[in-house]
């Protein structure tokens, strides 16, 4: 009896193990991995700015109008391809790292239909926009040509190639403007109209980049650093390039926008704040709201969630008032944290950019006690470059593993003497260590994650893990004063703002006067800051949701975590954990770390 029951069992065994049986969950399914890198190699042919962004270096000398009707049929025949080619694997039968790329592929390659099919938006290096309305004073291509040209940030200037792909790229940007003027018109002629705040402060940006000789401009800069290994001939044969390019191609182009808007568009623009006066603008912010958080909330449910939360962070404010002895109400300690002369020490911009400096050395010691992993890119702190500097805020621009770029903190600083030291340890914290530095670079190094994942980005993801890097101050040794306590509130209260502002104006609860005051009665801002914010809003509808919803949802797994595990709760593992696998939708990140906690 038990010989035979011994056969039963091995003949099930044998059976169960016949080709086309075999559960092979935990192998490497190569020919999804092979479908991956065929999709990412084409998207960066069709993306090339990303491309470079991300180091890749095919695509230099490309700048197509990515936001023509022509272009953007080529974006929707590619995505219906690779979605009807990720739809062919059973996702069950995959690994756990390959299920996780089948989930964020899935996603990715539906919001971008969607936008496309639906509401004429195309994708400008993770950003939805609008194609009747192709660039802003925020983003778009003709301030991202500044940077690149600068010489010293994206575009690499290395070899004599890399030289003759700027050339090819730059040359290309005046039937780009040419194509943007035909589309900024067509968005008159369909109701798609910027708001007549912005166009006021596009205009200065175009007249910036016209100069009265080659070697005034910005673009002139890589001239300057060509390197000395190059012959003769070759130096001698760029610099002249190099001025006819300039005086015939940048000036010409960037004047013609000048003009454009000047002339043409502002008279038109619209006297309105948000999306929902556009023709589809309250499905379209829905879309936005979809896009930028990785939830299925609504703008109301965000809205309330905003409101909670500057009432939260009101109380916890009040309580540090209180902790230093100030007399008056909340918004009097605004005004006092805003104008007394102690807050503002410096009196040059490196005197700010050597403050940073010292918070990072503070931190430096106390990282490995929370993070395991360290990223090998190289860091450095810079001022913001001085054409974008009015309208920028504090920022990040990412490295390259390689080394031949480095994770750069961008600091706008207009006048030294009015930069205020209050929020500045929050603000490195989330900008560059341990947030955007430590999440992008780790997510670009890791080697066993598709080349797709290790660049890609989701808001909801990024900047709540940055935000989240805010509230870890107290653990590297930061906020031992109250009022850079104050400060870290300072900051979170400006992202549960946004919750508030950002649907307040693209929903009609708001203007963009009463969004700008509702901020500075919260929030220790000054006017100037507040407009510019509030202007940023009003042309990445959505964007601004992303940071505190996605904080939120860190901060509720961590708490939901530290309980389930009690003493077996390591906060180094859970930032492993939380960083290893890099960007994914809200949803996906849950599921994986819910994974981790059962294991």
């Amino acid at each position: 009896m038990k010989r035979t029951l011994f056969f039963l069992i091995l003949l099930i065994i044998i059976i169960s193990c016949k080709p086309g049986k075999v559960d092979r969950t935990k192998e490497d399914n190569k020919e999804f991995a092979s479908l991956l890198d065929e999709y990412f190699n084409e998207r960066m042919q069709l993306f090339p700015i990303e491309a470079t962004l991300n180091g890749d270096n095919r695509f230099n000398n490309l700048l197509p109008a990515d936001f023509t009707d022509n272009y953007r049929q080529r974006l929707i025949d590619f995505f219906n391809r690779y979605q009807e080619s990720v739809n062919v694997f059973n996702r069950e039968r995959l690994n756990d790292n390959d299920r996780i790329s089948y989930d964020i592929i899935k996603h990715e390659i539906e919001i971008n239909l969607e936008g496309l099919t639906d509401f004429h938006l195309y994708n400008s290096t993770y950003y939805f926009i609008d194609s009747y309305m192709p660039f802003d004073q925020f983003s778009g291509v003709p301030l991202l040509l500044g940077q690149m040209g600068s010489g010293t940030v994206i575009q690499p200037f290395k070899t004599v190639t890399d030289y003759e792909n700027w050339l090819q790229r730059v040359t290309a940007f005046s039937s780009w403007v040419d194509s943007a003027i035909v589309y900024f018109k067509k968005g008159v002629a369909a109701d798609h109209i910027l708001p007549k705040a912005i166009v006021k402060k596009m205009i200065p940006q175009f007249q910036a980049m016209v100069t009265d000789s080659a070697t005034k401009s910005l673009f002139y800069e890589p001239v300057k650093l060509i390197p000395a290994s190059f012959t003769d001939t070759d130096k001698n044969r760029l610099t002249e390039a190099y001025v006819i390019m300039i005086n015939q191609q940048i000036i010409p182009a960037y004047n013609k926008l000048a003009v454009f808007f000047q002339t043409e568009y502002l008279p038109i623009a619209r006297n309105t704040t948000g999306v929902n006066a556009l023709p589809y603008g309250d499905k379209y912010y829905d879309f936005m709201v979809k896009f930028w958080t990785t939830t299925n909330k609504t703008p109301d449910e965000i809205y309330k969630i905003g409101l909670e939360e500057v009432k939260r962070i009101r109380t916890e404010m009040e309580i540090i008032q209180t902790s230093v002895l100030f007399k008056g109400d909340l918004k009097a300690f605004f005004e006092f944290i805003k104008t007394d002369e102690q807050f503002t020490p410096f009196k040059t911009s490196t005197e700010v950019l050597d403050a940073f400096r010292r918070i990072q050395a503070r931190i430096d010691p106390n990282l490995k006690k929370i993070f395991n992993k360290t990223p090998r890119t190289q860091f450095e702190i810079r001022q913001t470059e001085d054409f974008r500097a009015a309208n920028a805020s504090a920022e990040y621009s990412p490295g390259l593993p390689d080394g031949s770029r480095p994770g750069i903190f961008y600091i706008p600083v207009l006048d030294a003497t009015k930069y205020n030291i209050i929020g500045m340890e929050s603000l490195f914290l989330h900008e560059a260590i341990p947030g955007h530095h430590y999440q992008i670079s780790l997510q670009a190094e890791n080697e066993h994650l598709p080349k797709f994942r290790r660049f890609n980005w989701f808001g909801a993801y990024g900047e709540g893990y940055a935000l989240y890097c805010e509230s870890l101050g107290k653990d590297l040794g930061l906020y031992t004063d109250p009022y850079q306590k104050m400060g870290a509130l300072s900051s979170e209260i400006h992202r549960a703002i946004r919750l508030v502002v950002d649907v307040g104006i693209h929903t009609g609860k708001m203007t963009r006067e009463e969004a700008i005051k509702y901020m500075m009665d919260n929030e220790d801002i000054s006017e100037e800051r507040a407009t510019a914010e509030i202007e940023r809003y009003m042309v990445s509808p959505g964007q601004a949701l992303s940071y505190k919803i996605g904080e939120l949802k860190i901060k509720e797994l961590r708490d939901k975590y530290e309980k389930f595990l009690g003493n077996k709760f390591i906060l180094s593992d859970f930032h492993d954990e939380l960083l290893k696998d890099g960007g994914m939708p809200l949803n996906v990140f849950e599921k994986k770390m819910d994974g981790w906690a059962k294991r």
